[in-house]
């Protein structure tokens, strides 16, 4: 069990003001403040905010000069070559333009790379084929801010280039200054620009996308018809790219649950079937970790083909094999993903650098599309930056996917070696790369030496929103936090905690008896069902090594014990059978004291 540092919030404000204000529990309104909401603009947006709270996109750096170019392609009938990438943000930010150009009359075609053959973004093989098929236009999105080569080759073919992207701005460091670079495309569509004005640097691709859209129909003095299904997109798009959930990414996402909630869109209504959910039921979880990961496995098993296919289907019977066919590929992908980490874990434990800071993890012949999840994993179990290599194609050339913790920017200590890169970026907490696997030590030993990361910092810190005894729990409460969704990344998911909770009876449930149910009963005597979904074979062996084996067997019996924990939880309704019952889900637990 890895050690944790829990931290109560301490944030002050006027919490009945705040309350009676908007309507809203106390409780709700410390984590608003928890969360950074402090101001009545900020609180209003949060807690009611839509469209019009978005941001002019004529602040966006070449937004006007790139809705002008579109303009003008699709006024001279102009074949318009959008390119995507593989992952969720590139499929619907694709997609997304390619059925607002249509919309507005013109023509458009999505060229994606293949992952394992060639990498993300776009290439010269897509470039080439994009003017041997009439292209005069090259859009790209969610990728295109460090394609060099492949503006340069599209601009000596004539084409007109136009970058739209999320991702950071490359740079070199020239003492002790960044230099940005910016491929000579004829306009760059991307937030993260030094010089672009648009107030929200957090967009994903597909964010990006649907703002430039937006104002491209103003300027052509067009109403988006199809702008339900273009926020449904976005909204997907952002929960999957697991960008921060707040400001105008939240209310991106909240609209577009909103309309995913009773979504007519044949694609999204077979895959939801297909993955046992009802349209009405969908949530960010829903998204993050169950449909998302479907559009992924295409993407990362084969090619986006089948995602466009479904998501472009006009026949629901067409739309639910091809929904089927992505389910099986991300139970592929899962598979290999257990398999994959199962190794990583070993090659760990048994390595000399365990005890470094940052993990460069080499893992031969693991099929390269699972490396981001493989790393993302080991992050999660050793509180590590890491980076998770395979074998490229190209002969000694190897891959990484990288992803990162709060007080590590990886992008920024990567980019000090970017002269070992054949191909390499990202952001502060992921990241990917090629390079030749000779290097691979001297990549190691020079991201370790400058690292500077505490023993502190490789403790994961779960802060904690209040301490709330069970018994202030009510369906009143819990209705009350649910204006706080959509949950997700810097708007998490609220946080509670209770200490001295005695544990009356222990079981684990579930198919694969992978999930702990307990009755447990807070120092106030109220009594409530705990479940908890984390490793339980971990659970158990804290409960061994703290308590007893005698403790342990007596809980499993529900008899007197003297387990007592600390826990972090959070709040939900159990309806089973008709009936309503109050239970908490436990997130994080520790020994406490009887003294």
């Amino acid at each position: 069990m890895k050690k944790e540092r829990w931290r109560l919030y301490a944030k002050k404000a006027d919490f009945a003001a705040i309350s009676k204000a908007y309507g809203i529990n106390q409780v709700t309104a410390r984590i608003m403040r928890n969360r950074g909401v402090e101001t009545k603009e900020e609180i209003e947006s949060y807690l009611k905010g839509d469209l019009d709270y978005l941001s002019d996109p004529a602040l966006m750096k070449d937004a006007d000069k790139a809705a002008s170019l579109l303009e003008a392609a699709i006024a001279n009938n102009e074949l318009i070559a959008i390119s995507s990438d593989f992952d969720n943000d590139g499929i619907f930010s694709g997609l997304l333009l390619k059925e607002a150009i249509i919309e507005l009359g013109g023509r458009a075609a999505i060229f994606t790379p293949n992952r394992v053959m060639e990498g993300y973004g776009v290439n010269s093989r897509i470039v080439e084929e994009a003017n041997a098929n009439g292209a005069s236009v090259l859009l790209t999105c969610d990728n295109g801010i460090a394609a060099f080569e492949a503006i340069d080759e599209a601009k000596k073919l004539g084409m007109t280039v136009i970058v739209t992207d999320h991702h950071e701005v490359p740079f070199e460091e020239h003492d002790g200054k960044k230099i940005y670079l910016l491929p000579k495309a004829d306009a760059i569509v991307d937030p993260k620009q030094e010089d672009c004005a648009y107030p929200f640097k957090s967009l994903c691709g597909t964010g990006v996308a649907y703002q430039l859209m937006t104002l491209l129909f103003r300027r052509m003095k067009r109403t988006m018809s199809r702008q339900e299904i273009f926020l449904q997109y976005t909204a997907i798009a952002t929960v999957a790219d697991v960008m921060e959930l707040v400001g105008e990414n939240r209310i991106l996402v909240r609209k577009g649950l909103s309309y995913l909630n009773h979504t007519n869109h044949i694609g999204l209504r077979a895959l939801m079937e297909v993955c046992g959910i009802s349209p009405e039921q969908v949530r960010a979880y829903h998204i993050g970790f169950i449909l998302g990961p479907c559009f992924n496995a295409a993407g990362r098993l084969d090619t986006i083909v089948h995602a466009l296919a479904l998501l472009e289907s006009k026949e629901y019977d067409q739309a639910l094999a091809l929904a089927g066919e992505l389910w099986a590929m991300n139970e592929e992908r899962k598979e290999l993903t257990r398999v994959g980490t199962e190794r990583a874990v070993e090659l760990i434990e048994h390595a000399t650098w365990k005890d470094e800071h940052v993990y460069l993890v080499y893992i031969k012949d693991c099929h390269e599309s699972v490396a981001g999840i493989i790393a993302g994993r080991l992050r999660e179990r050793y509180y590590r930056p890491v980076l998770v290599f395979t074998d490229a194609s190209e002969e000694g050339q190897i891959k990484a996917s990288g992803r990162s913790i709060d007080d590590y920017d990886m992008f920024t200590e990567l980019s000090a070696f970017r002269n070992l890169f054949l191909r390499f970026g990202g952001h502060k907490m992921a990241a990917g790369l090629t390079m030749e696997k000779k290097n691979l030590e001297i990549l190691r030993d020079g991201l370790n030496a400058r690292c500077t990361l505490t023993q502190t910092q490789l403790m994961p810190l779960v802060m904690i929103d209040a301490a709330m005894p069970l018994g202030y729990i009510s369906e009143e409460v819990i209705a009350d936090l649910e204006k706080l969704e959509p949950f997700g990344r810097a708007n998490e998911k609220p946080l509670f905690a209770q200490q001295h909770l005695s544990v009356l009876r222990l079981s684990r449930i579930g198919k694969n008896r992978n999930v702990v149910k307990m009755s447990v009963m807070g120092p106030e005597g109220i009594i409530m069902d705990a479940l908890y979904f984390g490793d339980t074979d971990v659970f158990f062996d804290f409960l061994e090594d703290e308590y007893g084996r005698d403790n342990v067997a007596a809980a499993l019996r529900g008899m007197r014990n003297t387990i007592d924990i600390g826990v972090t939880y959070y709040p939900q309704i159990n309806e089973f059978q008709g009936k309503r019952s109050l239970q908490i889900v436990i997130q994080n637990y520790c020994r406490v004291s009887l003294n």
